[in-house]
């Protein structure tokens, strides 16, 4: 298929999936957060720290996030959109923070702690959805989406968490925030072209999530398997985080794409 015809199919499903996801969520009843969720299988205290595994499985995302800080900010030998180079940050500084949101969350498992995971995740999330555009898409666009988007992340979480101190909580804002874009970023993988050479490692950070979820789902079964060792949550952060490294190492090895007239790429809509 033409790549003109390519990018016009992807503009279409876009918008068709942002209106299915906004009339099916706007028709449903609100969700409030299930408070079974905070019951993870895994609540050994170890070295005086309650659910130690799902606290300490979020050490990997410290890691990768202040490694990507360092490799944007120092040796800067990672190749990206200069014009978005606040989106990196945001996005390498924001898993950063995951780290202690989630550690934070899991020590003491409730609505009130896991705002703090909430928060960051989007902002990280939002970053890079941002990222994707404009590397995919328009550089202008992205630019224009970052802070739409950032704010609008920021602001699901606190309309979730003052829903639920009111006796109504409504997670239907913060569901299109977290999985509206996992429909959307595989289309704009598929239908538009890439600036940059290795854009396969946005597919492992996507193949890592989506294995990170069954993880997260088969929580008890997993430590079941495992002999009582590890639970499937405390697995589900560490191939998160696998997952975002796989993206930094792609954005080291990375080259521009070049046009036909050898100008580098873009895309106008």
């Amino acid at each position: 298929m033409p790549s003109i015809k390519r990018e016009k199919l992807g503009v279409a499903l876009i918008l068709i999936f942002t209106l299915a996801a906004v009339i099916g969520l706007a028709s449903q009843d609100r969700i409030s957060q299930d408070l079974a969720y905070h019951a993870f299988v895994d609540y050994r205290t170890i070295v005086a720290i309650p659910n130690f595994w799902n606290v300490l499985s979020n050490l990997p995302f410290l890691i990768v996030g202040l490694f990507g800080v360092y490799k944007l900010f120092i040796t800067k030998n990672i190749t990206i959109v200069s014009e978005m180079k606040t989106a990196y940050f945001l996005l390498f500084f924001g898993v950063t923070l995951v780290a202690f949101g989630s550690g934070y969350y899991h020590i003491v498992p409730s609505n009130q702690t896991l705002v703090w995971d909430r928060l960051p995740m989007t902002i990280a999330f939002m970053a890079m959805f941002s990222i994707i555009i404009a590397e995919f898409i328009s550089i202008r666009i992205g630019q224009r989406l970052l802070w739409p988007l950032l704010i609008s992340g920021v602001a699901s979480v606190i309309y979730w968490h003052f829903t639920e101190l009111q006796g109504v909580g409504d997670l239907r804002f913060y569901v299109f925030i977290q999985f509206f874009p996992m429909l959307a970023i595989p289309v704009i993988l598929i239908c538009f072209r890439s600036r940059f050479s290795h854009f396969k490692g946005y597919w492992l950070l996507i193949s890592c999530y989506s294995l990170a979820k069954v993880f997260e789902h088969f929580d008890k079964d997993i430590y079941s398997f495992l002999g009582f060792t590890i639970s499937g949550h405390s697995i589900k952060h560490m191939v998160a985080a696998l997952g975002l490294y796989f993206l930094l190492r792609a954005y080291e090895h990375r080259k521009h794409v070049k046009s036909e007239k050898g100008k580098d790429m873009d895309i106008n809509l």
